[in-house]
């Protein structure tokens, strides 16, 4: 996110406080410090650590919560209550579920806004969080958990594809690399097409690669099958979902 933010020149100043230095990012408007500087005074707290270390620090920036600080956490497991109850109830917070594509800029981010967000806050978190992609909002943060379980979580049912789809290949006969440059390939190219054919279902999309008695229709067949890759699918959500809710109690 940060290389993304120094990319498009979207701050003046960036302060990282993070006890291990981070030294990929050499910009001068970036300083990092490994604890909160004297006279710092943000327009936006972004909140991204590991879930266990967020009880032990959050507490430190309650005191910006009354200045008109925007706090933005893409910190998973961790519910809005949270945030208010060691920030403030007072306070302005955005909840994120971002997926990793967001490294290259080609992410989809989820956002859930307390009460207290204005909409010039709404502004300054989808300038932020847009910049790596695409941004949507939902105002139930209940929502947030199935979002996990198909975005924030997909990118790695992508990869698992990539490679079920090249060990079937190998077990036909092709070439360990060829089978794996055929799926990775594949899944690529075809994911190019559907953004270039953005008014066309999924379903239409597939449709038009499918020739009635033909070889995509064979294995079609098997795959839209009763025991099928959406039956399959449905099981393995509902458990990303599930496992979601358990970590945000």
């Amino acid at each position: 996110m940060l290389r993304r933010w120094q990319e498009l020149s979207l701050y003046k100043d960036v302060c990282i406080v993070e006890p291990a230095p981070i030294k990929v990012l050499a910009a001068k408007q970036v300083q990092d410090f490994s604890q909160i500087p004297e006279g710092f005074d943000p327009d936006v707290v972004v909140f991204a650590v590991k879930p266990q270390t967020l009880p032990d620090m959050i507490e430190d920036y309650a005191v910006y919560s009354g200045k008109g600080t925007l706090f933005v956490s893409i910190v998973a497991g961790k519910g809005i209550e949270f945030f208010e109850d060691n920030l403030g109830r007072q306070s302005s917070v955005v909840r994120c579920m971002p997926n990793t594509p967001a490294s290259i800029g080609e992410g989809v981010t989820v956002a859930c806004p307390n009460y207290h967000v204005t909409d010039a806050q709404r502004e300054q978190a989808e300038s932020l969080i847009g910049a790596v992609g695409e941004m949507l909002w939902v105002e139930e943060e209940s929502l947030l958990d199935p979002v996990t379980a198909l975005s924030g979580s997909g990118p790695a049912y992508v990869f698992l594809l990539m490679e079920v789809m090249a060990e079937a290949g190998k077990k036909l006969g092709l070439d360990p690399k060829m089978a794996d440059k055929l799926a990775r390939k594949t899944v690529i190219g075809s994911a190019a097409l559907a953004a270039q054919n953005k008014r066309q279902s999924p379903a239409r999309l597939r449709q038009n690669v499918t020739s009635p008695g033909g070889t995509t229709a064979a294995a079609l067949e098997v795959l839209m099958g009763d025991e099928g890759i959406q039956k399959i699918f449905d099981k393995a959500l509902k458990a990303a979902k599930e496992r979601a809710e358990e970590l945000s109690k």
